[in-house]
């Protein structure tokens, strides 16, 4: 016997971070039988004797988007974490391994991400199983580049490691 839950709560604001927003699928399997109680299981003994082990198992539903760290994304997470990003400003660094100004920017990217808690902060290893869909349609051309997108459309590009102007950039889209 198995019951589901689908489980969601109100959003969660602290005054640390951000608006925070999830959901959960709880799965219950009831089963009863003469083993032993496994570990993490919750067991109860009938008038029988037989063992009911009810196990559980939390799975999130879903893309989550994280703020404070950088997210490394690839064809197929990408725009599912920029539509869970909501409202929230999207920055996408698209770098490559070999790229030395990508390897300058990278900690810096870091220190950024740590710095604004209402962006979420995504990168994208442009090799070659990234780069024919999605670095196509996004339109790269040179590493790194950067694209700050708002309501799923990239609305600023920065192109190259030019720091200040990804201040600045960030800086514009959110407050706009």
């Amino acid at each position: 016997m198995a019951l589901n839950l689908s489980l969601s709560a109100p959003p969660i604001r602290s005054p640390q971070q951000p608006l925070l927003r999830y959901s959960a699928k709880h799965t219950i399997v009831i089963s009863s039988d003469r083993l032993s109680n496994p570990k993490g299981t919750v067991s109860r003994s009938s008038s029988r004797g037989v063992v009911t082990r009810v196990r559980s198992s939390l799975d999130t539903v879903g893309p989550t988007v994280k703020v404070g760290q950088v997210t490394e994304v690839d064809k197929n997470t990408f725009w599912p974490l920029v539509k869970a990003a909501d409202d929230k400003t999207v920055v996408l660094d698209m770098y490559t391994q070999w790229c030395g100004p990508c390897k300058v920017m990278a900690p810096k990217f870091q220190e950024l991400s740590q710095k604004y808690l209402d962006v979420v902060f995504l990168k994208l290893d442009c090799n070659q199983e990234n780069k024919q869909p999605l670095a196509k349609e996004l339109g790269i051309k040179v590493v790194p580049t950067f694209k700050i997108l708002k309501d799923s459309k990239v609305v600023k590009e920065v192109t190259g490691a030019k720091f200040d102007d990804l201040v600045l950039a960030i800086e514009a889209v959110r407050s706009s």
